[in-house]
């Protein structure tokens, strides 16, 4: 996969954060950010740069 440049998060309704995935492309990280907010659960999806 290369390196680990980007993750997907979800955050709560608490407002908590946990990464759910990691990728090597921004690309990837937004595609599978933007189909699990797609799904109308009430978290929030987002991209960030790892740490």
């Amino acid at each position: 996969m290369g390196d680990i440049r980007w993750v997907v998060w979800r955050q709560d309704d608490n407002g908590n954060r946990f990464v759910v995935a990691r990728f090597a492309s921004r690309a990837e990280a937004e595609e599978l950010a933007a189909e699990m907010e797609s799904r109308g659960h009430k978290q929030l999806y987002g991209v960030a740069a790892a740490e």
